[in-house]
């Protein structure tokens, strides 16, 4: 999808099996990041702070439930989760995630919390650093990672990639970059599950896109 022409386009970016489901951070984001090299994480906590500025958010130095809020961890075989400390309190079920993860192949994996409102308060990142990940330059999947996490994206919604080549630059796809600058409008609700609100949405990403 090249750009989001209708409010169904919209619609699909937040549409999973058990209908429309749409969530936004509703609360400063505070990350950090496990498993890289130093010259790594700045490209990382860089990729976040840009997405987050797009979107008209905040950070924050903590969170004063959790400490940290968008939580990335790195490792080179999903094994390595069970022996990161305190996680599994942090991670419910870690155990058989790690043993689905490992056998499915997958190399990503995000899980997400959220609060009595709906709004997203927490999430965790999960990538394995295998062949096909481990080829991706640290600021484009630092960027890649940081979309995905600023919104609870439906099922498949961005399988065609959420970046583009602009001048030998991975950039954030203009379309998805309007939703996420509309997503974040403070008239709309932190959360919804009335594909409604697409309609909603698509008003104001038209606008950004214009």
């Amino acid at each position: 999808m090249s750009a989001i022409a209708t409010p169904e386009d919209v619609a699909r970016l937040f549409a999973r099996p058990s209908g429309y489901g749409f969530a936004r951070w509703g609360r400063p984001i505070v990350p950090v990041v496990f498993g890289v090299e130093a010259e790594s994480l700045g490209a990382i906590k860089g990729a976040i702070e840009a997405v987050v500025a797009l979107a008209g958010h905040r950070m924050a130095e903590t969170d004063p439930e959790l400490g940290a809020n968008l939580m990335v961890f790195f490792c080179r075989d999903w094994g390595e989760l069970a022996g990161v400390p305190n996680l599994d309190r942090l991670v419910e079920g870690l155990p058989a995630l790690v043993a689905r993860l490992q056998a499915e192949g997958a190399n990503q994996y995000r899980m997400f919390r959220f609060d009595a409102a709906g709004a997203i308060r927490a999430a965790f990142v999960f990538l394995r650093m295998d062949a096909d990940l481990a080829n991706v330059p640290a600021e484009v999947l630092a960027l890649d990672q940081a979309v995905r996490a600023i919104l609870l994206w439906g099922e498949g919604a961005l399988a065609q990639g959420a970046l583009v080549e602009v001048q030998g630059r991975a950039m954030l796809r203009p379309d998805l970059a309007a939703v996420i600058r509309a997503a974040y409008d403070p008239v709309l609700p932190p959360a919804a599950t009335d594909a409604a609100h697409a309609l909603r949405l698509f008003a104001r990403a038209s606008r950004g896109q214009g």
